[in-house]
Protein backbone atom coordinates (compact mmCIF):
# COMPACT_ATOMS: atom_id res chain seq x y z
CA UNK A 1 0.00 0.00 0.00
CA UNK A 2 2.99 2.35 0.66
CA UNK A 3 4.57 2.22 -2.29
CA UNK A 4 1.06 3.73 -4.01
CA UNK A 5 1.11 6.75 -1.62
CA UNK A 6 3.26 8.84 -4.18
CA UNK A 7 1.41 7.82 -7.15
CA UNK A 8 -1.94 9.00 -5.50
CA UNK A 9 -0.18 12.18 -4.46
CA UNK A 10 0.72 12.86 -8.22
CA UNK A 11 -2.60 11.79 -9.40
CA UNK A 12 -4.17 14.27 -7.13
CA UNK A 13 -1.57 17.02 -8.29
CA UNK A 14 -1.91 16.36 -11.70
CA UNK A 15 -5.80 16.55 -11.52
CA UNK A 16 -5.75 19.85 -9.51
CA UNK A 17 -3.48 21.07 -12.10
CA UNK A 18 -5.85 20.52 -15.14
CA UNK A 19 -8.93 22.07 -12.94
CA UNK A 20 -6.90 25.39 -12.84
CA UNK A 21 -5.82 24.98 -16.36
CA UNK A 22 -9.09 24.31 -17.74
CA UNK A 23 -10.75 27.07 -15.73
CA UNK A 24 -11.75 30.31 -16.98
CA UNK A 25 -10.80 31.73 -13.16
CA UNK A 26 -7.70 34.16 -14.05
CA UNK A 27 -5.01 32.97 -11.68
CA UNK A 28 -4.24 36.55 -11.54
CA UNK A 29 -6.99 38.62 -10.41
CA UNK A 30 -7.63 39.13 -6.98
CA UNK A 31 -11.42 38.48 -5.76
CA UNK A 32 -12.81 42.02 -4.51
CA UNK A 33 -13.64 42.02 -0.85
CA UNK A 34 -16.02 45.22 -1.50
CA UNK A 35 -18.59 43.45 -3.79
CA UNK A 36 -22.18 44.02 -2.37
CA UNK A 37 -20.82 47.16 -0.16
CA UNK A 38 -21.07 50.67 -0.75
CA UNK A 39 -18.23 52.52 -2.54
CA UNK A 40 -15.94 53.71 -0.59
CA UNK A 41 -15.84 57.39 0.58
CA UNK A 42 -14.18 59.95 -1.55
CA UNK A 43 -13.82 63.66 -2.87
CA UNK A 44 -11.60 64.25 -5.69
CA UNK A 45 -10.15 66.99 -7.54
CA UNK A 46 -12.24 67.05 -11.24
CA UNK A 47 -9.99 66.63 -14.55
CA UNK A 48 -11.88 69.61 -15.70
CA UNK A 49 -10.64 72.86 -14.93
CA UNK A 50 -12.80 74.38 -12.54
CA UNK A 51 -15.80 71.60 -12.54
CA UNK A 52 -17.23 70.63 -8.87
CA UNK A 53 -15.18 67.72 -7.21
CA UNK A 54 -15.72 63.65 -8.40
CA UNK A 55 -16.95 62.29 -5.23
CA UNK A 56 -19.18 59.38 -4.07
CA UNK A 57 -22.60 61.02 -4.03
CA UNK A 58 -21.54 60.98 -7.85
CA UNK A 59 -22.46 57.27 -7.91
CA UNK A 60 -25.74 57.61 -6.24
CA UNK A 61 -27.27 58.36 -9.71
CA UNK A 62 -30.67 55.99 -9.43
CA UNK A 63 -29.39 53.91 -12.01
CA UNK A 64 -26.01 51.76 -12.88
CA UNK A 65 -22.56 53.46 -13.34
CA UNK A 66 -19.41 52.30 -14.17
CA UNK A 67 -16.10 53.87 -12.50
CA UNK A 68 -12.93 52.85 -14.76
CA UNK A 69 -9.22 53.66 -12.96
CA UNK A 70 -6.91 54.45 -15.98
CA UNK A 71 -3.91 56.25 -16.84
CA UNK A 72 -2.38 57.73 -19.80
CA UNK A 73 0.56 55.90 -19.38
CA UNK A 74 -1.02 52.58 -19.38
CA UNK A 75 -0.99 50.51 -22.39
CA UNK A 76 -3.82 48.10 -21.93
CA UNK A 77 -5.86 51.20 -20.99
CA UNK A 78 -5.60 52.19 -24.52
CA UNK A 79 -6.48 48.96 -26.17
CA UNK A 80 -10.01 49.22 -23.82
CA UNK A 81 -10.75 52.35 -24.19
CA UNK A 82 -12.35 51.87 -27.64
CA UNK A 83 -14.79 49.77 -25.44
CA UNK A 84 -15.66 52.37 -23.08
CA UNK A 85 -16.60 54.39 -25.81
CA UNK A 86 -18.75 52.14 -27.20
CA UNK A 87 -20.26 51.78 -23.38
CA UNK A 88 -20.77 55.22 -23.15
CA UNK A 89 -22.34 55.86 -26.66
CA UNK A 90 -23.83 52.56 -27.92
CA UNK A 91 -25.15 51.59 -24.35
CA UNK A 92 -25.57 55.09 -23.10
CA UNK A 93 -24.04 53.67 -19.91
CA UNK A 94 -22.40 56.82 -17.67
CA UNK A 95 -19.04 56.35 -17.42
CA UNK A 96 -17.14 57.74 -14.71
CA UNK A 97 -13.03 57.83 -15.20
CA UNK A 98 -10.69 58.32 -11.80
CA UNK A 99 -7.00 59.02 -13.43
CA UNK A 100 -4.55 57.05 -11.37
CA UNK A 101 -1.67 58.29 -10.49
CA UNK A 102 -1.69 60.33 -13.75
CA UNK A 103 -0.89 63.84 -14.06
CA UNK A 104 -3.86 66.20 -15.13
CA UNK A 105 -2.29 67.56 -18.15
CA UNK A 106 -0.90 64.07 -19.52
CA UNK A 107 -4.57 62.79 -18.31
CA UNK A 108 -6.34 65.36 -20.74
CA UNK A 109 -3.99 64.96 -23.69
CA UNK A 110 -4.70 60.99 -23.83
CA UNK A 111 -8.71 61.60 -23.47
CA UNK A 112 -8.33 64.32 -26.10
CA UNK A 113 -6.15 61.95 -28.40
CA UNK A 114 -8.97 58.79 -28.02
CA UNK A 115 -11.97 60.48 -27.14
CA UNK A 116 -13.58 61.11 -23.58
CA UNK A 117 -16.40 58.53 -22.66
CA UNK A 118 -16.47 59.63 -19.16
CA UNK A 119 -19.30 61.62 -18.09
CA UNK A 120 -17.05 62.84 -15.01
CA UNK A 121 -13.46 62.51 -14.29
CA UNK A 122 -11.37 62.72 -11.18
CA UNK A 123 -7.84 62.97 -10.46
CA UNK A 124 -6.33 60.62 -8.20
CA UNK A 125 -2.70 62.27 -8.06
CA UNK A 126 -1.63 60.21 -4.94
CA UNK A 127 -3.28 56.76 -5.60
CA UNK A 128 -5.23 56.43 -1.91
CA UNK A 129 -9.01 56.68 -3.51
CA UNK A 130 -7.41 53.18 -5.74
CA UNK A 131 -5.97 51.29 -2.71
CA UNK A 132 -9.25 52.15 -0.88
CA UNK A 133 -11.02 50.77 -3.20
CA UNK A 134 -8.58 48.06 -3.39
CA UNK A 135 -6.87 48.29 -7.31
CA UNK A 136 -4.01 46.15 -7.76
CA UNK A 137 -3.55 48.20 -11.32
CA UNK A 138 -5.12 50.10 -13.83
CA UNK A 139 -7.29 49.54 -15.80
CA UNK A 140 -9.95 48.16 -13.42
CA UNK A 141 -13.60 48.62 -14.18
CA UNK A 142 -16.40 48.42 -10.71
CA UNK A 143 -19.81 48.13 -11.56
CA UNK A 144 -21.90 50.28 -9.65
CA UNK A 145 -25.90 50.03 -8.66
CA UNK A 146 -28.03 53.23 -8.38
CA UNK A 147 -27.58 53.19 -4.60
CA UNK A 148 -23.75 53.16 -4.70
CA UNK A 149 -23.28 49.31 -3.99
CA UNK A 150 -20.23 47.92 -6.35
CA UNK A 151 -22.12 45.36 -7.53
CA UNK A 152 -19.31 43.69 -9.80
CA UNK A 153 -15.30 44.25 -10.40
CA UNK A 154 -13.90 43.74 -13.82
CA UNK A 155 -9.59 43.44 -13.35
CA UNK A 156 -7.43 44.50 -16.47
CA UNK A 157 -8.89 45.83 -19.64
CA UNK A 158 -12.20 45.36 -21.47
CA UNK A 159 -11.11 43.86 -24.53
CA UNK A 160 -11.97 40.72 -26.62
CA UNK A 161 -14.98 38.94 -25.56
CA UNK A 162 -15.14 40.50 -21.69
CA UNK A 163 -17.43 43.29 -23.30
CA UNK A 164 -20.01 41.11 -24.29
CA UNK A 165 -19.38 37.75 -22.09
CA UNK A 166 -18.53 39.36 -18.77
CA UNK A 167 -19.39 42.80 -18.49
CA UNK A 168 -22.75 43.50 -20.65
CA UNK A 169 -24.30 40.90 -18.42
CA UNK A 170 -23.72 42.18 -15.22
CA UNK A 171 -24.67 45.58 -16.32
CA UNK A 172 -28.36 43.85 -17.63
CA UNK A 173 -28.67 42.04 -14.73
CA UNK A 174 -28.85 45.27 -13.00
CA UNK A 175 -31.51 47.13 -15.35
Amino acid sequence: MQRFVPLIVVAVLVMLFLGMMLSDRNPNEIDSVLIGRPAPEFSLPSLAEGAAPLTTADLKTGEPVLVNFFASWCVPCRAEHENLMILAGKYRVPVIGIAYKNEADKARGFLTELGNPFSKTGLDLDGRVGIDWGVSGVPETFLIDGEGVIRYRHWGPIVGSSLEERLLPQLEALQ
